[in-house]
């Protein structure tokens, strides 16, 4: 599981970082998940040599602020000119995201090559299949903001390759049936059972993206026993009035949020302008956040950060 950060501006982009964006590539497969899509997403993808847009399956929308949404009719239209982009998309969202999107692409003349869907999330599980399953919950901000839990599913044991060797089992679709954990039969008549020759299960891996919000018991829960945290991160405790004037999050609000939810790393996004340029005052709001959650780094644009599979029996204090 990788994430790549976009965008790590709140409101408006800087010379330096655009505005919210951040792609999502798991294991063993070709497209990329996308959670929110500011103005200039799709530049973005053009600069990110790991990425393109025709690997995008999925958007996250997590709310109707435009720093989050602008790029999307943009990015949607884009991708119906490429070729070999006719795969559908599906776009996840709060209500109103689907008309926001209609609109755009109907008053623009847009007419888009591959199928899109439009669903309205709400509380709970958003989507799942056999790899992994999707929740949000609502968090605390000015309009209905969404936070999105990536989680996978527990996964098989390591295939001891080199026993299956030894074995002799030819190398090929016998392998996957044995590391599913299934019981084969051999040509020479030898049964052979899967479950020998793999390890434990493994826990699946959490990832979770907060939506713009201030301090929030909703943020906890759905980050309990994250592996990997992604929380905006606005202002600075000395700011504190701005943060709840507008209900964002101040470096110490996103830093407890992952202490209380015992998550394993977290990155801080979603800066103000206020804290770039001449006198830039970013470290401190990394000080302030590793005061209370040690674990702590700060998002740029193009940071990509690796997510390791656990190993069996990982488990998390707060899982």
């Amino acid at each position: 599981m990788k994430l790549t950060f976009l965008g790590t501006s709140a409101g408006a982009p800087t010379r330096h970082r655009n505005v919210t964006a951040v792609a999502l590539q798991l294991p063993q497969r070709s497209s990329c998940w996308l959670f929110d899509c500011g103005e200039g997403t799709q530049h973005q993808f053009l600069r990110a040599p790991h990425l393109r847009l025709s690997q995008i399956e999925k958007v996250f929308i997590t709310h109707m602020h435009g720093d989050h949404l602008f790029g999307l009719p943009g990015l949607l239209a884009t991708r119906s000119m490429q070729s070999g982009c006719e795969t559908p998309v599906t776009v996840f969202g709060p209500e109103g995201v689907g008309a926001f999107v209609r609109h755009a692409l109907e008053l623009s003349g847009s007419q888009l090559q591959y199928p899109l869907e439009v669903r309205t999330v709400d509380e709970g599980v958003v989507c799942e299949d056999t790899q992994v399953r999707v929740t949000c919950a609502l968090l605390t901000h000015r309009v209905p903001s969404w936070g999105y839990a990536v989680e996978e599913h527990i996964q098989p044991g390591r295939f001891d390759v080199e026993r299956a060797r030894a074995l002799g089992i030819p190398e090929g679709p016998l392998y996957g049936r044995l590391k599913s954990g299934e019981t084969i039969t051999l040509p020479d008549g030898r049964i052979v059972r899967g479950t020998d020759l793999t390890g434990p299960p493994r826990p699946g891996r959490k990832i979770v993206i907060c939506g713009d919000t201030i301090f929030s018991p909703a943020s906890v829960r759905l980050a309990r026993g994250a592996d990997l945290l992604v929380h905006e991160a606005t202002h600075l405790e000395e700011d504190l009035p701005l943060a709840r004037r507008a209900l964002h999050s101040t470096a110490r609000m996103a830093a407890e949020v992952a202490r209380q939810a015992g998550v394993r790393r977290l990155y801080l996004t979603h800066f103000s302008a206020r804290y770039e340029g001449e006198g830039a005052r970013l470290d401190a709001l990394l000080e302030e956040a590793r005061a209370v959650f040690p674990d702590t780094e700060l998002a740029r644009d193009f940071l990509s950060v690796e997510v390791p599979p656990r190993e069996p029996g990982s488990i998390n204090p707060a899982d």
